[in-house]
């Protein structure tokens, strides 16, 4: 719920035992690294090349903040700083064109040029995961600061008219989920007299549009028209109000006709920093109630921090099934075979973690365990970094995994996100691999009956969320098909199978725009604040 463009397509190592981000994971920190003390008063010379320590740049900004010790620099040095900490920190540096940086005005125009332009087996490119955020926004965003909004969760599935914005769920808190608010499923034709899905022309039209749909201050009443599930449409009225994202929105104990128990945990995050919390308070829940089948709703999950995932995935398994094992192994590129190039730290694997961390939990507190053989994990183009990193480290230790949905975005990389001038940059830093040394994901989880493509297969069902059904009720089409899989092992007849859709590759000029692309022409819409993500043609924000 920040106040720029960015992207959740991040997940959390260890964090150099907390603070990375990667092969599913997300930063906790924006000053992985120490600025300079002193400013230099020398231009830098560009040789073609010739890299110079990233630390020789570090913290000399066009417009410094003498809270962090940023000294007086230039918009020049800190495109020299950006080169070089390519060069030494990105997984692909020797596949990064070295440009002048005198070539490119803009930092964050040149930081879009610092990335391979490698695509994978399928034809999506490698690398779509190179992003910078505001650094007070992004420190906000980890620490779960409030925003206003309304605690709903938008999908943007059609960017340009006739465009299809979708809420997928609401959290419990929010004005969203109050009486006569939004309901899941519901699209939005209206906002604030403006036609939702063919007007925002002009720039009063698209004021009121933008400041209804994605509020930038609390206690201000905004009107809608919504066409609901059901096929009716209704007017809805809502107070913007100061919401923190919940990582946790629903959960439930189902029992089923033999007298066994499964579980539902609606999971939204890996970060903020309390996603650890609800997470584990979840699965206490679960664990209470003995279950012994487990269903995690990551649909809307675009990653967070690799500790949390790891801990998800002791869980699931508990401690015989878990002890010992790598949950993930970081891998960066040639330079850097034995420390971690960030954190100086000795590259070891993570383990599954058995205890809380200490992000929003006392550390070393023991975590629950359900023991369980496999897991169920309801999945969409928005299952992204942590969450494929649960699935992947859980199959590297042979819990069965069971994916319900359509086929996981495709990361299985990291980054630290770094800081420098105010402003913090991911950059892929490292590979992912379970504890078989399985990482080649690049193309995504998908469910074996879908139809041929590209992507790494296991065992589960191919449908299409078509935002019908409370999150949680045993009838809700997902969960319904991983209730039938778990009786009988089959997919429900009635599954509707959704062929993988195209990627479309995000790209930045200014941190901020998407490439130019007709489906996404809305494009002051889609650069403004709180989309969180882009993938398979979704775009989602929280509010």
């Amino acid at each position: 719920m920040t106040k720029t463009l960015r992207l959740l397509l991040i997940s959390g190592a260890s964090c150099a035992f907390l603070t990375a981000c990667g092969g599913g994971g997300s930063s906790s920190s924006s000053t992985s690294t120490t600025p300079t003390t002193g400013g230099t008063d020398t231009t830098p010379v560009y040789q073609a090349g010739t890299f110079e320590s990233a630390s020789t740049f570090k913290g000399q900004c066009e417009t410094p903040r003498t809270s962090v010790g940023d000294v007086s620099g230039s918009e020049l040095i800190e495109k020299f700083w950006l080169r070089s900490w390519t060069d030494e920190t990105y997984l692909w540096y020797n596949e990064v064109t070295d440009r002048d940086p005198n070539s490119i005005a803009d930092r964050l125009d040149y930081f879009e040029e610092l990335k391979t332009a490698r695509s994978t087996a399928s034809g999506n490119a490698v690398d779509q995961f190179h992003f910078s955020i505001d650094s007070e926004e992004y420190e906000a965003s980890q620490a779960g600061e409030a925003s206003a909004g309304y605690g709903a969760r938008i999908l943007v599935l059609a960017g340009s008219p006739p465009r299809d914005i979708r809420i997928p769920y609401t959290q419990p808190d929010g004005p969203a989920s109050e009486e006569g608010g939004f309901l899941r499923g519901d699209k939005i034709l209206v906002v604030n007299g403006v036609d939702a899905v063919n007007g925002g022309s002009t720039q009063a039209e698209f004021d009121l549009f933008l400041e209804g749909l994605l509020p930038t201050v609390s206690g201000v009443e905004h009107s809608f028209t919504v066409l609901g599930a059901d096929g009716a449409e209704r007017n809805v009225t809502l107070t913007s109000a100061d919401v923190v994202e919940q990582p946790v929105t629903a959960t439930s104990v189902l029992d089923t006709a033999d007298g066994n128990k499964v579980g539902y945990i609606h999971f939204t995050t890996f970060s903020p920093f309390s996603s650890e919390e609800a997470i584990v308070s979840a699965m206490e829940e679960m664990e209470d109630a003995n279950v012994t089948d487990l269903v995690l709703d990551l649909r809307y999950n675009g990653g967070g921090l690799l500790a949390v995932a790891s801990q998800v995935g002791f869980m699931v398994a508990g401690d015989t099934a878990t002890d010992g094992k790598t949950f993930d192994l970081l891998t960066f590129n040639d330079k850097h075979t034995v420390t971690d190039p960030v954190t100086g730290r000795a590259l070891e694997p993570t383990p599954f973690y058995s205890t809380s961390v200490g992000f929003s939990l006392d550390a070393g507190d023991p975590l629950p365990e359900l023991n369980l053989e496999r897991v169920f994990i309801l999945s969409t183009g928005s299952t992204c970094s942590a969450s494929e990193a649960v699935i992947n480290g859980l199959r590297g230790i042979d819990i069965e995994v069971i994916l319900i949905g359509t086929q996981t975005c495709g990361k299985p990389y990291g980054f630290y996100g770094t800081d420098n001038c105010g402003e913090t940059y991911f950059t892929v830093q490292f590979r992912g691999a379970n504890d078989k040394g399985f990482g080649d994901y690049a193309d995504g989880f998908l469910p074996n009956d879908a139809a041929a493509g590209f992507g790494e297969e296991i065992p589960g069902c191919t449908i299409a969320d078509e935002y019908q059904g409370a999150l949680g009720d045993a009838d809700e089409p997902f969960l319904a098909a991983a209730l039938k899989y778990a009786d009988d092992g089959s997919c429900p007849t009635t599954a509707t199978v959704k062929p993988t859709a195209e990627k479309t590759q995000i790209t930045y000029s200014n941190g901020l725009d998407i490439m130019d692309d007709p489906r996404f022409a809305f494009n002051e819409f889609l650069r403004t604040s709180r989309i969180i993500g882009i993938t398979d043609g979704e775009i989602e924000g929280n509010q």
